[in-house]
């Protein structure tokens, strides 16, 4: 999936047809400015062109479209060209399909008590369908193929989870597991209670880190002179953990596109930040506005995460009042507004993670066993990272946080017109889409989402071409549509209420944030250069 926006761009705008003559094209008649319409119009290729323009006379735009998205499906690319961590393991269709059956025959034989397989034995049945239908034939790579070997992987990941669940529900206690379950919805039925905030599973770990998108990440970093669009174009589907460090400094701006200059912006930024704590945060004398902004911070952050012990070390709420602090003082437009807090978490993360290594649990780590050096770095480069961050969103921080308050009015109209019934049954019971989705816009979905999902998601919006502001609006539709069904099945406005704030994601992985924003390029794609799809019924 590209990052590039492939919609239409100016009003206007000619085709030319097979005689030469020329035309408006229908889709081109308005160029208001909209809201949620991308501001940059690039093919996938990053060369300018609109996809729906014709590079030659001899091809027409469906053929344009075709060969932007003919490597969708390239498994060198994909994040299911391993299957459960066997490498180069392809399937065809006859094996998919004897595969997805042996599943739903071991799933059943589970659930009802006869013993459940393992996630190797599930690969072991998938070996033996492979190894019979070479017998008829070798397995060929062919487009048709690909869809049901997805599928496989998808229901063979899933049962992996439902093993794992059953085997820990059968092995514990009966009567603590009851509490515990017990414990969890107590927990969960609190409006507005982030949900938990795994740091790191053996679930998670399995993102979009093959070997391929290892190579290619490391082609482009390495450049002497680094190709933006390329690497933008590269991340929108998911950074290796490995590469994340790096590459969310150049996305968001923080580091040159100069290799040879890097280390040395690198170190130059890191003195200034120590001075920029000197000079504001360890000053002997305050004025009254900046008392309150500290004590607000100093409010807030113990209770950031209360549940993750990694952000009870007074280490880390430490370093998070410093970063929060020098923020608001450098942007006294917008100043220090509740929710802030949560947007240094994913840079504070991916820092720490690239500090401690990539294989070690956040959980169980302490921050007084790293260096001075360490711990600065991670600081100064998550306040800078932050800044570049928070530039194109600033307006949803002013007073009386405007910005915010148009997005949750664009996100209304767009789901009237993308789904009527949904948005008829929130209105009919009395549910506000400020009750709900200034939340979202106002955190970015960090407090809907486990803490790892957020990351992938925001390498995404780290990559989006045209900054992230435009893009969240369609994630936060696509997100409101995935509960669809179970929010018509809510009768009251109690049962709407708590379902919006309480959203069951904490089970949810990578594969679904790649779901979500694949969801929500398809929106944009299809209403961003819609004016009509944005405004009000008159």
């Amino acid at each position: 999936m590209s990052s590039s926006s492939a919609s239409a761009s100016t009003a206007g705008s000619t085709t030319t047809s097979g005689d030469g003559s020329t035309s408006s094209s229908f889709w081109r008649n308005n160029s208001r400015t909209i809201p949620g319409r991308p501001t940059t119009v690039t093919n996938r290729l990053g060369s300018g062109r609109p996809i729906g323009s014709s590079s030659s006379a001899g091809n027409s735009s469906f053929q344009d479209y075709q060969d932007s998205v003919s490597d969708a499906w390239d498994l060198g690319d994909d994040e299911f060209c391993i299957i459960s961590g066997v490498v180069d393991t392809r399937i065809s269709k006859r094996a998919s399909q004897t595969a997805a059956l042996n599943v739903i025959k071991t799933h059943k034989s589970g659930t009802a008590g006869s013993g459940l397989k393992g996630p190797n034995s599930v690969r072991s049945d998938i070996s033996e369908s492979s190894s019979a239908s070479t017998g008829a034939g070798r397995i060929e790579q062919q487009q048709s193929d690909k869809g049901s070997q997805v599928a496989a992987v998808l229901r063979i990941e899933n049962l992996e989870i439902q093993t794992q669940q059953q085997q820990q529900q059968q092995s514990s206690d009966g009567m603590g597991y009851v509490n515990d379950q017990r414990l969890r919805q107590r927990f969960h039925a609190y409006p507005g209670r982030p949900q938990l905030l795994k740091l790191s599973s053996n679930v998670a770990s399995k993102d979009v880190e093959c070997e391929s998108k290892y190579e290619k990440f490391s082609n482009i970093l390495e450049a002497p002179l680094l190709n933006l669009i390329a690497l933008k174009e590269l991340s929108w589907s998911g950074v290796p953990r490995r590469m994340r460090a790096v590459t969310w400094r150049l996305l968001s701006g923080y580091l040159p596109t100069s290799l040879e200059r890097r280390q040395t912006v690198l170190e130059r930024k890191r003195v200034d930040y120590r001075k920029l704590v000197q000079q504001y945060f360890d000053a002997d004398c305050r004025d009254e506005s900046q008392q309150d902004t500290y004590r607000q911070i100093h409010i807030d952050v113990p209770r950031m995460n209360p549940h993750v012990a990694l952000f009870q070390q007074k280490l880390v709420q430490e370093m998070f009042e410093r970063i929060l602090f020098i923020w608001a003082i450098r942007h006294p437009a917008s100043g220090y507004v509740q929710g802030i807090n949560d947007l240094v978490t994913p840079f504070f993360i991916v820092f720490l993670q690239e500090a401690v290594g990539a294989d070690k649990d956040l959980e169980q780590c302490q921050l007084s066993d790293l260096s001075i050096e360490q711990r600065d770095i991670i600081e100064s480069d998550s306040f800078w990272c932050l800044s570049k961050f928070l530039d194109c969103i600033q307006d949803n921080y002013i007073f009386a946080q405007l910005g915010i308050q148009a997005k949750v009015n664009q996100l209304k109209e767009l789901i009237q017109r993308i789904d009527g019934t949904l948005h008829r049954h929130l209105q009919m019971h009395g549910v506000d889409y400020l009750q709900f989705s200034f939340r979202w816009m106002n955190n970015l979905l960090t407090r809907e989402l486990p803490l790892y999902c957020t990351i992938r998601l925001w390498d995404t919006y780290l990559a989006e071409s045209d900054g992230f502001a435009v893009f969240q609006l369609y994630v936060c539709a696509a997100f409101l549509l995935h509960w669809r069904e179970q929010l018509l099945q809510e009768k009251d406005f109690q049962g709407l209420m708590l379902l919006l704030q309480n959203l069951p994601t904490h089970n949810w992985m990578d594969s679904h944030i790649g779901v979500l924003v694949a969801e929500a390029f398809r929106l944009k794609f299809t209403y961003a250069d819609a004016p009509k799809h944005l405004e009000a019924k008159s």
